[in-house]
């Protein structure tokens, strides 16, 4: 089955920026509420064909871009696991800067830039600790939840029965 025009638009203005809400509303003009909008959206993004649509196009551009994944990983690879010492090197109490021509791809990639500063050449890495933070995250190393079960005392049960007026 086709998608109709409108989950055709929803869908197109979904892959902008994975934001169902904001899609829903661009597709339908008369949706002026977010909550509305979150609801539907989310809905739609169940739909077999809307999902179907979002991820072959999500492929298309995955294989047109060549942005997966594991390039992705290896990126902040690059950018966590570099060294001030790929850089630069301490000889006889001089700061000698390394030719940046005998650098691998892997050590370019980690540089956010060079400039000529008041004390020299001075080179900024990428943010290691967020690389680090994002490939800890990619491999399920943080657990950002907190999974609190309490057992509510006898007292506790029977007063909210009695605000309730229902057994618990």
């Amino acid at each position: 089955m086709a998608l109709t025009e409108k989950q055709k638009l929803f869908a197109d203005e979904y892959l902008v920026d994975l934001n169902a809400t904001r899609a829903y509303k661009a597709a339908y003009k008369s949706c002026k509420k977010d909550e509305a909008a979150r609801v539907n959206g989310s809905k739609l993004l169940t739909n077999t064909n809307v999902a179907a649509y979002v991820s072959e196009r999500m492929q298309e551009r995955q294989e047109r871009t060549e942005v997966t994944q594991d390039r992705v990983v290896r990126e902040l690879a690059a950018i966590a696991f570099a060294r001030a010492t790929d850089y630069a090197e301490v000889e006889s109490g001089c700061v000698k800067i390394k030719n940046t021509n005998k650098l691998t791809e892997e050590q370019v990639r980690a540089i956010a830039g060079i400039k000529d500063g008041a004390n020299g050449v001075e080179i900024k890495l990428n943010d290691k600790e967020k690389a680090l933070e994002l490939l800890g995250r990619h491999l399920g190393m943080w657990n950002d939840k907190v999974d609190i079960k309490v057992t509510p005392s006898q007292e506790t049960v029977q007063e909210l029965e009695h605000i309730f007026g229902t057994k618990l």
